[in-house]
């Protein structure tokens, strides 16, 4: 599959975000908050010389049938280089 293959994100979340309940667009808000805070809290151990991976530890699942991925970081801290 190539780049020009794949869905634009934007259209696919418009697509998404036309279905959803009040309720159900607001937790995706939160949700895009609070990645986007991970993202830089993940940035800000990059520049301290951290290697971080996020990793799926379990999956969560409602009683209706929904899921939704658990992760946790995995941190590798490399040895300091000396001149």
């Amino acid at each position: 599959m190539t780049l020009s293959d794949k869905p634009h994100l934007k259209s696919r979340f418009d697509e998404a975000a036309s279905s959803l309940s009040p309720e159900q667009d607001s937790a995706i808000r939160i949700l895009a908050n609070e990645l986007h805070r991970v993202n830089e809290a993940v940035m800000n151990c990059v520049n301290r010389g951290l290697s971080i991976e996020l990793q799926r530890v379990k999956r969560f699942h409602s009683e209706q049938g929904y899921w939704g991925d658990m992760i946790v970081p995995i941190i590798v801290k490399q040895s300091d280089k000396q001149g």
